[in-house]
């Protein structure tokens, strides 16, 4: 597994950096200097207006949460409008790096937000957390061992994530229940999965309008090390992008390539809950609110489970594996079905009820277009009905969408 063994000599400024946080008047600029910081507490800031919090450099900042004692984030903001936080490195909070909540107009700029040493399931879930935001921009930052996703946007809407980085995560970039979102410009690789664009159940609200282009999308092949029942936990090794039960999906002028089980797939949240497991589960309670399967999704009644509107067009696939990942059940499907290749673009084919009109044409909420990727390999599992109808025909997904 890989590591990060950054050289650090941290000196004592905890007091001043906490006081500064937390008497931060609106429209200031909390300036921290150079040097490696250790903090035994989180950095709090809430309620505040027209604030920077500025690093002298993503290389000479550096703020360590290393044996954390108190709170569970490294900073967390919250109920601010107008925030900007750049050119400074957080590092081994106990739980979430940096956690922006509740915030309109917020800016994340050259961070890098990592957890040091080799990765591990103890790490802490996200690196960059801003969550029920809206008007948010992350952009020249990266993003290292996070045991969920590295750089996460969650229930937030209108989001730009532009020119980083992530690397050695679960998930390098999240896109979960958000609206309006632009993805372009990153480099994401040695994640077990690259990038995803979820939509979960049981949340405040539902995402829509996801556009991913000009990403740089590969090598997502290390081991899985999320936190079991987590649902990133269930990402197999080797997935370049995975757009799970979310519509109005635009995937393109991507290079996706080298990923052992599928360079990108479009499935529906029924994937992760097996027949035979759709019965009502015990939940457990997960550390640091990590999303988990959710068995009993059917009850919410505002929630899709399928996924709808995607297109992926004018990508570059490529793949230097010849044989798929055969520790996962992708993989070993591959094998039994798809002569060993590993697939380009794989549709796992499970169909709502409501899939076709009364005229027998698919309903536009359910239309997938795969075109002008070049020659790609690509599958339909009807995963619903044991694979009987497992097919590389491309012909009838060769559409155009717009929204």
């Amino acid at each position: 597994m890989p590591s990060y063994n950054p050289a650090r000599d941290y000196l004592d400024m905890e007091i001043p950096i906490l006081e500064a946080f937390i008497m931060a008047k609106d429209s200031s600029i909390i300036k921290l200097p150079e040097g490696h910081y250790l903090f035994s507490q989180s950095l709090i800031m809430d309620g505040k207006k027209n604030i920077t919090i500025r690093g002298a450099g993503i290389e000479k900042t550096v703020l360590s949460f290393k044996g954390q004692k108190q709170g569970a984030e490294g900073i967390r903001i919250s109920n601010c409008h107008n925030i900007t936080i750049e050119n400074l490195s957080i590092e081994d909070a106990a739980g979430d790096n940096l956690k922006i909540t509740d915030s309109d107009s917020v800016i994340m700029r050259n961070i890098r937000s990592a957890w040091t040493g080799k990765v591990s399931t103890e790490n802490g879930a996200y690196a960059l957390y801003p969550v029920l935001c809206t008007n948010l921009i992350i952009e020249g930052c990266e993003a290292i061992g996070s045991s969920d996703a590295g750089i996460y946007v969650g229930q937030s809407k209108n989001v730009i994530i532009r020119n980083n980085k992530a690397y050695f995560n679960v998930a390098g970039v999240e896109s979960e229940n958000s609206s309006q979102v632009e993805i372009y410009d990153n480099e994401i690789f040695h994640n077990t999965g690259g990038l995803l664009i979820f939509n979960l159940p049981h949340l405040t609200v539902y995402g829509e309008n996801v556009k991913a282009f000009n990403n740089h999308i590969y090598d997502n092949n290390i081991r899985n090390f999320g936190v079991k029942g987590s649902i990133v936990s269930t990402v197999p090794r080797g997935t370049g992008v995975i757009v799970m039960a979310t519509k109005e999906v635009a995937i393109f002028n991507n290079k996706i390539e080298n990923h052992k089980t599928s360079n990108a797939s479009i499935v529906s949240y029924e994937i992760y809950v097996p027949p035979k497991e759709k019965k009502k589960k015990k939940k457990k309670v997960l550390r640091n609110g990590l999303r988990q399967v959710d068995h009993d999704y059917k009850d919410d009644i505002k929630y899709s489970a399928y996924p709808g509107k995607v297109t992926i067009h004018d990508n570059k696939f490529k793949n230097i594996h010849y044989i798929p990942a055969l520790d996962n059940d992708f993989g070993l499907l591959w094998v039994m079905k798809n002569g060993l290749k590993i697939p380009d673009v794989a549709y796992d084919g499970i169909l709502p009820r409501d899939f076709y009109l009364k005229d027998r044409t698919i309903s536009p909420d359910y239309k997938i277009c795969v075109k002008n990727n070049g020659k790609i390999n690509f599958v339909v599992m009807d995963a619903a009905n044991d694979f009987e109808k497992f097919s590389n025909e491309l012909n009838g997904y060769e559409c155009d969408i717009e929204f």
